[in-house]
């Protein structure tokens, strides 16, 4: 089983410290260090290129928005997974905008930060399911804008479904268990999706989903 290496960035001493405890019980998972500040997380990820970096967004000097944005500059290969008490909508935009592959609350159970590690590092996008359920409700409240599309791109009903559970943190075989379909017709469905949108990963995808207002009940 291939290990995944992990930085904690904190300026919470404590916090930190019941992460690596966590993370330390996973026979694949190794915290390799922990940072106080964004600069020390830019420079710790340039070093020891970490696959996933814990990032809180609250910290002193440079912010976790700004040490993801510098970091997909300096070390692409090193996915962050935003982990905070920010539980407005805002703040996960900015966090996609900036190159964010997770967003977790603190507040979610161990068991979701663990899938969302492991999520995260096979190279899809992970959303808090709070985050999501929050989202929707706003949309069926009529407080989101309506759905749109480039250039007068339709998606199928089914399309639809199969962008909203991307967007939602699923991955593809959850997805067809989900819609009782194959793995492989849920990747085609995704592949059709990237092609209309012109959008090149599942953080794109689920970046799109949030701007247009796709998100509906699954």
């Amino acid at each position: 089983m291939q290990r995944i290496h992990v930085l904690l960035a904190d300026d919470h001493a404590v916090l930190r410290a019941g992460l690596r405890a966590l993370l330390s019980n996973q026979p694949n998972i190794e915290v390799v260090a922990e940072a106080g500040d964004g600069y020390e997380a830019v420079r710790l990820a340039e070093t020891l290129a970490p696959d996933i970096v814990l990032m809180d967004i609250s910290m002193p000097g440079m912010d976790g928005l700004a040490a993801t944005r510098l970091m997909r500059q300096r070390c692409p290969n090193a996915r962050v997974i935003v982990l905070t008490m920010h539980e407005e909508e805002s703040f996960l935009r900015q966090v996609l905008a900036a190159g964010g592959a997770g967003y977790v609350l603190k507040k979610a159970a161990e068991g979701e930060l663990l899938a969302a590690i492991r999520v995260v590092h096979r190279g899809e996008a992970f959303v808090d399911p709070a985050m999501t359920r929050t989202m929707i409700e706003g949309y069926l409240g009529g407080e989101a804008p309506a759905p749109n599309t480039p250039n007068g791109v339709e998606l199928s009903p089914r399309e639809t479904e199969v962008i909203t559970l991307i967007a939602q943190g699923y991955t593809n075989q959850q997805i067809a268990a989900r819609l009782v379909i194959s793995v492989k017709t849920v990747e085609t469905h995704k592949a059709n999706i990237m092609q209309k949108l012109g959008a090149k990963s599942r953080v794109e995808l689920v970046r799109y989903a949030l701007e247009t207002g796709l998100l509906k009940p699954a």
